[in-house]
């Protein structure tokens, strides 16, 4: 497995598109997930892998001191700029989740909503979050789950352009056998399953901007060619289609994701 190739493909893809239109839909579960960690005024908290900072701006609204990392420049430009916006302090720099530029336990509380989970090296990116997290500490994510439409999805996608050999499914962090897998029989971990709702006028039009939008659909898409991208566009309003709740012509698209807290001893 070449890791620096593949971080290389995951950069260019989550830089593809425009991730803050499909990030802002999440601002819910950063929200949740800063209430579940008991965040605390004055803690330190690191975001890994912010993207375009919701959890960052989430504990910085809770007068933390935050800072973001993530390994797309683009991402933290964006980050800085809805910081600046709400006139909040956050210290965004980029860095790789597998690589962390801290001092062993220099945060008293570790985030990562639907970010650190993409990371190819699944055991050096939880051995990290535990490292810069001080003994106890907390550690909060947002992991999509297999079964939910995000994982569904990636195995659409994955039907049409196989990921490379050797990298595990992102999806596995929604597993709380593999999230104890990662971080070992010594932390203590609750990880209830959590659900919210994407609303869209339809499976095609939800389709239809992820395509624009969200970076792995938008790549995929683009080395396909014609007719394989309309193929794997059909798979998407499957998938959608298979998500759907409502009880009219609209798409009210069920998400479902693993909440876990992990307390470092």
């Amino acid at each position: 497995m070449d890791i620096a190739t593949i971080k290389q493909r995951q950069q260019a893809a989550w830089a593809s598109g425009d991730y803050s239109a499909v990030g802002t839909r999440l601002l819910l579960t950063a929200e949740l997930l800063c209430e579940s960690v008991d965040l605390r005024a004055g803690e330190r908290v690191l975001d890994v892998a912010c993207g375009n900072g919701n959890a960052s701006l989430a504990a910085a609204r809770r007068f933390c001191q935050v800072t973001g990392v993530d390994y797309v420049p683009s991402l933290l430009e964006r980050a800085r700029q809805r910081a600046t916006a709400e006139g909040l302090e956050v210290t965004f720099q980029e860095a790789d989740a597998e690589d962390l530029p801290f001092p062993d336990g220099s945060f008293d509380v570790v985030l990562s909503t639907c970010g650190a989970m993409f990371a190819p090296d699944q055991e050096q990116t939880a051995a990290e979050l535990l490292r810069v997290c001080r003994p106890g500490g907390r550690i909060g994510m947002v992991n999509w789950v297999p079964d939910g439409y995000v994982g569904e999805l990636f195995r659409a996608i994955g039907r049409h352009l196989p990921p490379p050999p050797g990298v595990r499914p992102p999806v596995l962090w929604g597993s709380a056998d593999r999230l104890r897998e990662l971080f070992g029989p010594e932390v203590d971990i609750t990880a209830p399953r959590r659900t919210f709702l994407w609303r869209f006028p339809s499976a095609e039009h939800q389709a239809e901007f992820f395509a624009t939008f969200y970076g792995p659909t938008n790549r995929a898409l683009a080395a396909l060619g014609a007719d394989g991208a309309a193929a794997l566009k059909a798979d998407m309003v499957k998938v959608a289609d298979s998500f759907d709740v409502s009880d009219d012509d609209t798409l009210v698209l069920r998400q479902d994701y693993l909440e876990p807290v992990i307390r470092k001893p």
